[in-house]
């Protein structure tokens, strides 16, 4: 951290009335984003230091005052400058649904808490202005494969006749999506963001983090952050529990059809999150997330064996075949 920047942040918690904090940092992200635990007085909160122009805090307050407007628990926005990219937050805890589970929590009542909760959600409209999630954005995630991840495991990305094929292949399958009505999907819905808070009642007990890329989008997408976890593996049983319950509770989608959606969107997450975290690697020095690819290229891997991801699977069956859908190996390239 520059020394304009600690000083920013300074001046920001003094204006606030938090200058005199203790301050200790909290686990960052994938993003440029950083956060500090603040304590004074005995009342806690959360400082966001979201620098511009990397970052931008608005996305993250919009949804925030959103979702506290339907009765979620995302965190109440303290204070905040948006110019500076700084916020202080409400501190929902550390109890989040991964460290939860950890203690023996059931599993099926936290992940049916957080179905229902989107289950819920799917029913309201989305905030006016929000932006689409749409093929410019899915296909930009998609080509991350083969701009980080193929040259890093295979040693170039694919010639140019196989890149349009690609480019094809997503374009046929990705209408799959269109299930209904766009509704408001926060899509970074999963273990690691969702925090269990007990005390509080209703829809409310799931608190609610990392929105900000928040578009509206298909209904199926929450579900595949939730349940194709690249973080954590999710029974096979767990995983038809909670699409059945999610189904029963919204009788107007065709089963079928979500599936079809499910699968497209989890091809196109996991296909993302593959070249994203070899991005991390590579160019922000952040080597752990390989750790998390063996279990995204299995979650890919069931994904494309539905038949509505056909066109894609053929792809990958030509350029990248099943021995080489593994984690590259830094020792590798050094």
């Amino acid at each position: 951290m520059t020394e304009t920047r600690a000083r920013d942040i300074a001046d920001f918690l003094a204006l606030h009335g938090w200058g005199a904090a203790a301050r200790a940092p909290l686990a960052g992200d994938a993003s440029f984003r950083r956060y500090e635990r603040l304590r004074l007085d005995g009342r806690p909160a959360v400082l966001m230091d979201a620098p511009p122009p990397m970052e931008d805090v608005r996305p993250f307050t919009a949804i925030a005052r959103h979702l506290i407007g339907l009765g979620y628990s995302a965190p109440q926005i303290l204070a905040e400058d948006a110019e500076r990219g700084l916020l202080l937050l409400e501190d929902l805890g550390d109890d989040l649904f991964n460290r939860v589970f950890e203690t023996g929590a059931d599993e099926t009542r936290l992940y049916g808490a957080a179905i229902d909760l989107i289950t819920e959600l799917h029913g309201r409209p989305p905030p006016d202005g929000l932006g689409s999630h749409d093929e410019a954005i899915m296909m930009e995630g998609v080509d991350r494969l083969l701009e980080w991840f193929m040259p890093a495991a295979l040693g170039a990305p694919p010639d140019e006749a196989e890149h349009v094929a690609w480019r094809d292949a997503w374009h046929e399958v990705l209408p799959h999506r269109n299930i209904g009505p766009p509704v408001l999907a926060l899509r970074d819905y999963h273990a690691d963001n969702l925090i269990w808070l007990p005390e509080r009642a209703g829809h409310a007990r799931v608190g609610l983090l990392d929105f900000q890329d928040a578009l509206a989008g298909s209904p199926a997408y929450d579900l595949v952050s939730l349940l194709e976890d690249v973080r954590r593996d999710v029974s096979p049983a767990l995983v038809e529990a909670m699409i059945a319950r999610y189904l029963n509770a919204a009788p107007d989608l065709d089963p079928a059809g979500f599936r079809a959606a499910y699968a497209v969107l989890g091809g196109q997450r996991n296909t993302r999150i593959i070249g994203t975290f070899v991005r991390l690697w590579q160019r922000d020095g952040k080597p752990g997330y390989l750790d998390y690819l063996p279990r995204a290229w299995r979650l890919l891997n069931g994904d494309l064996a539905h038949p509505a991801m056909a066109p894609v699977r053929d792809w990958f069956d030509r350029n990248i075949p099943m021995d080489k859908r593994v984690a590259p190996r830094p020792e590798a390239q050094t």
